[in-house]
């Protein structure tokens, strides 16, 4: 009974906040106008918020990507350093035969989806973020389903470290593209094309892919650490699967 008056303050609280947000479709501010107005003569694409998140504040992207670029190895390094590597890793038994059968027709679909969000990421609503999350859930759905030597071959971490550091490079190196042009670090200095196609929008569709790639890979490699250190706790039955 002692709890209840603190959730009841909290809840109180919750409420009081609730009652004070802006009503739906509200817009405080004029940025948003801002963009609406311009972004796609300035930019020509027809998602705005990635050209916000790649252009207009291309360079806040970037520090959110290293951010997870970091927090990743500090698991790797954190988790690896204690794990030996042996060849033959012990592996769960999945006994259920619906298990077994959504997570094996999920993976595919889930790699081919979070592909399509990231490729189609500056014309629809998507992007190298949200895209590189669902991908990432199609190598996590072959763990679901049992088979773990499928998911640790796809998960491979020597080509997961190398993707994830690619994704990271490439946004940088993309950045420098605006330098050698003359203009400012992350400018948008290559050929705009059509609103509406891939061939659009200039630098913010390689950052959207270098997003992508840094961002799958990063996930990818957090479950694999994970799972391997599960493994490494609970071996549960030697052999292949």
């Amino acid at each position: 009974m002692l709890v209840l008056p603190p959730l009841a303050a909290i809840l109180g609280v919750l409420v009081w906040g609730y009652m004070g947000l802006p009503g739906f479709g509200t817009r405080i501010g004029q940025y948003g106008n801002l963009i609406n107005e311009h972004a796609q003569a300035q930019r020509h694409i027809t998602n705005y918020v990635t050209a916000v998140m790649f252009d207009y504040r291309g360079l806040d992207t970037l520090i959110e990507e290293f951010i997870l670029f970091t927090a990743v190895m500090g698991l790797v390094l954190l988790l690896r350093s204690g794990r030996d590597v042996a060849e033959q890793r012990p592996r769960d038994i999945v006994t259920s035969d619906a298990v077994r059968t959504v997570g094996s027709l999920l993976s595919p679909v889930l790699l081919l989806f979070g592909l399509w969000v990231i490729t189609f990421g500056y014309i629809t609503p998507g992007g190298g973020f949200q895209g590189g999350v669902i991908a990432s859930g199609g190598a996590l759905m072959l763990w679901v389903a049992g088979s773990y030597r499928h998911f640790r071959r796809l998960s491979a971490s020597t080509l997961l470290d190398a993707s994830e550091g690619l994704g990271a490079a490439a946004y940088v190196a993309v950045g420098f593209i605006g330098l050698t042009a003359g203009a400012a670090f992350l400018t948008n200095t290559l050929p705009l094309g059509s609103a509406g196609t891939l061939a659009s929008s200039g630098t913010i569709a390689a950052l959207n892919w270098a997003a992508g790639i840094e961002v799958t890979a990063a996930f990818v490699l957090i479950y694999h650490e994970f799972i391997e250190e599960y493994i490494k706790t609970f071996p549960g039955v030697k052999g292949e699967r």
